[in-house]
């Protein structure tokens, strides 16, 4: 679920409006004050309440299997209160506006959620493993996250061709024709998915030349990829 990307109807039914980390790798929630999961905190005693967060992660592109992959965070569900939650309040504001809701004059419409992760587990494009809490805790966001969505479908729509150019790259490969696809984007590289040809479907990682840590490193990286394989 992306932050936001949810109607009151669906908060009604405990879809979290926002979620956001803490620097010490908590999870923070906002959702209805009446859904099952704020009900079930607002009476759990202490840390004996057990929840996982489930997210899926689908490619902004449409693209067979769009599915890009799906994490699971494991741990204890708690309240927020006191002066913690003016706090993590801001901290969720600062990064979503729908964190606003929080300041709507019912006290007890929306409330905020912790979970404190025990346990990770991914299963994406890269394959399946378990991940360390406080590797995440400490891992910084990549650069890109803010503007893949946008970047991949300005790509797909308006260099379709140069993307198809990028198999090229990979050596010979039986019937490479077919449709390009840009399914992920990071400060590493571009990973694209080829549809259609006769090697039927397969993906495709296209590292930078280095990592990139804003958009003119961006371009800078992608025009490297696209004069590589014109030639």
């Amino acid at each position: 679920m992306l932050p936001g990307a949810c109607d009151r109807e669906e908060l009604g039914r405990g879809v979290p409006a926002a979620r956001t980390v803490t620097p010490d790798g908590d999870v923070i929630l906002l959702v209805s004050g009446g859904s099952a999961a704020a009900r079930a905190a607002a009476h759990a005693q202490d840390d004996d309440l057990t929840a996982v967060i489930e997210i899926t992660d689908v490619a902004p592109v449409s693209v067979p299997h769009r599915i890009r992959g799906r994490a699971w965070l494991a741990g204890w569900l708690t309240r927020v209160r006191g002066d913690d939650r003016a706090a993590c309040a801001a901290l969720l504001a600062e990064r979503h506006p729908v964190g606003e809701l929080l300041g709507l004059s019912d006290p007890g419409a929306w409330v905020l959620l912790r979970l404190e992760v025990g346990e990770i587990s991914v299963d994406d494009l890269w394959g399946a493993e378990h991940v360390d809490p406080q590797a995440v805790a400490e891992a910084e966001p990549d650069p890109m996250v803010a503007h893949e969505s946008e970047l991949l479908q300005h790509l797909y729509a308006a260099h379709g061709d140069r993307l198809g150019e990028l198999c090229g790259l990979l050596g010979p490969r039986e019937g490479s024709g077919g449709t390009a696809v840009p399914l992920a984007l990071d400060r590493l590289g571009l990973r694209v998915r080829f549809t259609g040809g006769a090697a039927g479907s397969f993906d495709a990682r296209f590292d930078f030349p280095e990592p990139v840590t804003d958009i003119c490193g961006l371009r800078r990286a992608m025009h490297t990829l696209f004069s590589a394989a014109s030639h």
